[in-house]
């Protein structure tokens, strides 16, 4: 039973393309329930053109309600993108206040909605925190929390972590990971429908993601183009998914440019999710340092051979191969992949049910009575008073 009347509008803060993937199922939740009207706040690389203008594919997907917002130029720092970001959702809220601000992750553009969310005491919640990763992407999405006051999370691990920081555990929802709703649906589009709009030439191949390592930026000239090299080497066919626009991604386009003319590459700016999907799927092996390759991925069983230290204390599964960034350690992953082939499908992060757990939280009336203020909840405190750690 909802708390009043009215429809309650719920602002979606995307991105990225891989944000965005996270969320859609939670946004076409949103689209079919009539309690609710739904608004999106697009940003980031969906604005710009060289990674594919994503803003795009959110319209063909059938959303209409987004305000487009270009809060960066190529290269432009990762500070002055946050405070850009601030500014111009600040100015939105301004005029249109939403009831709800759901974000999503780690990039500057979740924590600009959770800063804006938090200093207009607009009820933000954030989907996925609680992970562990390399870079700085951890410290953002830990900031982020600390921000938000409510959390739909991916799995107990995730709560457990949250709870461990300091938030309300009743604010904390285990809903899985909203994308796995997608991965598991019968609505993907076949691998025949996907080659010929993305004009793949090939059917056996790998996938390749290469992002920049921001805390590692004065290596990154240097990681792109050994990693360039061994797929190179490796004699396999790729499709090359260009990086995420952090600093240090003209290093590794400067490498990639290297692959222009190749018939065993096709490069990419972008894909929609649901194309990409499919093509993971239909992979034999996914490198590189993507976090598809450890969601994703293991959700098909897809082996992953994953480089350096960006993806660092994330979830281990038997489809991953963690390798450093030397080119023969990588090559020799890439054949140990391919040996591997198809593994057992993980569902650690869930099970396609998401989109229903969520609207379900969103039921109840004691989401919407939620405190803008939030407080600390000390762990040594319910030690004191049970004698135990009980974070159920």
């Amino acid at each position: 039973m909802i708390l009043e009347n009215k429809k309650k509008t719920v602002l979606f803060l995307t991105g990225t393309r891989a944000d965005y993937g996270k969320i859609k199922s939670l946004m076409q939740e949103m689209q079919n329930f009539s309690d609710y009207q739904y608004k999106i706040f697009a940003t980031g690389m969906h604005t710009l053109e060289k990674y594919g203008q994503t803003v795009n594919e959110i319209r063909k997907d059938g959303f209409d309600d987004i305000y487009v917002y270009v809060n960066q130029i190529i290269n432009e720092p990762m500070d002055l993108v946050l405070a850009n970001t601030v500014h111009g959702l600040a100015r939105y809220v301004h005029d249109t206040p939403p009831d709800l601000m759901i974000i999503h992750g780690d990039r500057v553009e979740a924590l600009a909605g959770a800063i804006v969310g938090s200093l207009r005491n607009i009820l933000t919640a954030h989907i996925e925190g609680g992970e562990l990763s390399g870079t700085i992407d951890e410290s953002i999405r830990h900031a982020t929390t600390k921000l938000c006051h409510i959390h739909f999370v991916a799995n107990e691990e995730a709560r457990n972590r949250l709870i461990q920081m300091g938030e309300d555990k009743r604010s904390v929802f285990v809903i899985g990971s909203p994308d796995i709703d997608v991965m598991l649906s019968d609505t993907l589009p076949s691998f025949d429908i996907v080659k010929k709009h993305y004009e793949i030439p090939f059917e056996d191949y790998g996938i390749a993601m290469f992002h920049p390592v921001t805390t590692e930026i004065e290596h990154m000239k240097t990681y792109a183009h050994t990693y360039v090299n061994a797929l190179l080497e490796s004699n396999q066919n790729y499709v090359v998914i260009y990086p995420n626009n952090d600093e240090g991604a003209v290093e590794i386009f400067e490498a990639l440019d290297r692959l222009k003319d190749n018939p065993r590459f096709r490069c990419l700016p972008s894909l929609r999710f649901e194309y990409f999907l499919t093509l993971l799927k239909m992979a034999r092996y996914i490198v590189g340092n993507s976090s598809a390759a450890i969601r994703e991925a293991p959700v098909y069983g897809i082996p992953a051979v994953n480089i350096g230290t960006r993806q660092k204390n994330r979830f281990r599964h038997n489809t991953i191969l963690d390798v450093s960034t030397e080119k023969d350690a990588i090559l020799a992953a890439i054949y140990k992949a391919i040996e591997m082939g198809l593994q057992e499908p993980s569902h650690h992060f869930g099970k396609g049910n998401s989109s229903q757990l969520f609207k379900a939280v969103l039921e109840t009336e004691d989401f919407w009575l939620t405190l803008r203020q939030k407080q600390f909840h000390d762990l040594s405190e319910m030690i004191q008073k049970t004698g135990v750690l009980n974070v159920a």
